[in-house]
């Protein structure tokens, strides 16, 4: 029976999730008390920006090398942050876990829903809508979950390996057991096909998954899996719908937030809090990654912000609030270059450049910017990779990255971090790059922890 607990802790927290929700959420928080009943009332739960856009994990990006701590705030953070900041073992990740399955729930719920309402014809459209953004919703964080718990999917291997909880119904007495890696995102890759099929092409709000936000979705994956035509294919359906970038040259510089909510590059709006351990005050861009950007790139002034003691704090937030929370959504410069790595991967070098040069040349002072050519495969993609990581920092991105990147001697990074003249090592394909699932979740469910 423990293991019909997955849900305990969503369930602690129902409360919390549907606090400021609409009114059908505020009077029917418990699918055993009474279901949703209209298409209005699965609207009202997909549209709720703060429980299903606000949540993305970041446990991720707390591991990930485009920062360091001092001694001072190292120890100023709380335990649990300290710990990941260090990749030790620290089995609390309830927040984490929780909120992605609240979504996934959510989700479930409206997808139940759907099948078994009685439906006019001129309903139809709406309903196939909420249909697609329930199962854009569902797959987003699950693969989110599966970044963080579950191992990297590995390019030339069986995947066989534990996964994580695969939850396909709203049913909080149904047990949860790990499914494979490999049936994680074949599941994963199910649901955004699907989603597409009934996404329409443009939404009401960048907050509402679209067509456009599914075909990156898919890029994303494809890249993540190594099935790199795929991700350039999808990719390209993706730009062929919206290839706006954003002239930095048109942004203030001075700004403490110069990148606006919902702007012209997100394709789709998610978020997370920032962690106090990543705050302005305490996250330190690491010196390497800050001297990479080019005197004339204007992403050195519109990231970051110089810090009294010389250092410098990222405050380039695609959220349009630097210092609160981070940007964890789809957008068309990630796009351009997934497409663009994809190229190389292929040998494509001449679209690659392309891909590469168009989005440079919105990011560097007028006039300034030669056009890179490439000669050589090796080359193309470590100045990719680096095009990469300098315009997705503080994405939640990196984390996923180092995961698929360390397979390859080329590309792998061994990480490390000096805590009280101590240093701490992080080395590619390290087990630490699974994060234990919740010890409370393990204790209820009886589920496999991870090592």
């Amino acid at each position: 029976m423990k293991r019909r607990y997955i849900y305990v802790m969503l369930l602690l927290g129902i409360a919390l999730f549907i606090s400021g929700c609409a009114k059908y959420l505020e009077e029917k928080p418990n699918k055993r008390i009474s279901t949703p009943d209209q298409l209005s009332d699965l609207q009202g739960i997909i549209n709720n920006y703060f429980a299903m856009n606000a949540q993305y994990p970041s446990l991720g990006e707390i591991g990930a090398d485009n920062y360091y701590l001092t001694d001072a705030g190292w120890a100023s953070s709380t335990e649990k942050q300290r710990n990941f900041y260090l990749w030790q073992k620290f089995e609390d990740t309830a927040v984490e876990w929780n909120f992605s399955y609240k979504v996934i729930f959510n989700a479930n719920l409206v997808l139940e829903t759907l099948s078994t309402l009685e439906l006019s014809a001129g309903q139809q459209a709406e309903a196939r809508i909420l249909k697609g953004q329930a199962l854009f919703l569902r797959a987003y964080y699950h693969l989110a979950l599966a970044q963080l718990f579950a191992p990297a999917f590995q390019l030339r291997g069986s995947n066989e390996g534990a996964g994580i909880p695969l939850r396909l119904s709203s049913d909080v007495e149904e047990p949860s057991v790990r499914s494979s890696i490999k049936e994680n995102y074949q599941q994963i890759f199910k649901d955004v096909n699907e989603a597409v099929k009934y996404l329409p092409e443009k939404s009401v709000g960048k907050y509402l998954a679209n067509q456009t936000a599914g075909y990156a979705l898919l890029s994303r994956l494809y890249l993540l899996t190594g099935s790199y035509s795929q991700a350039a294919m999808y990719a390209d359906s993706c730009l062929q719908q919206n290839s706006v970038l954003i002239n930095y040259n048109t942004l203030s510089t001075t700004a403490a937030a110069p990148f606006a909510q919902f702007n012209a590059e997100v394709l789709y709006d998610c978020r997370t809090a920032v962690p106090a351990i990543l705050a302005q005050t305490r996250a330190k861009m690491d010196p390497g990654l800050y001297d990479a950007y080019g005197t004339n790139d204007l992403r050195k002034i519109l990231f970051f912000k110089r810090n009294t003691d010389g250092s410098y704090a990222f405050k380039g937030n695609y959220t349009g609030l630097s210092t609160a929370v981070m940007f964890s959504g789809l957008a068309v410069d990630e796009v351009l270059l997934n497409r663009a790595e994809c190229y190389v991967r292929l040998g494509r070098l001449v679209e690659a450049a392309i891909d590469l040069n168009t989005l440079l040349a919105k990011r560097y002072k007028t006039g300034t910017f030669t056009p890179i050519t490439f000669i050589d495969g090796e080359n193309a993609l470590k100045t990719v990779l680096v095009e990469r990581r300098k315009e997705l920092l503080f994405r939640n991105l990196r984390w996923s990255d180092l995961r698929r990147l360390n397979q390859d001697a080329v590309s792998a990074v061994t990480l490390n971090r000096t805590i009280n003249s101590k240093v701490y090592t992080l080395i590619p394909g390290d087990a630490r790059y699974v994060l234990p699932i919740d010890r409370t979740v393990i204790l209820l469910s009886g589920m496999q922890q991870n090592p």
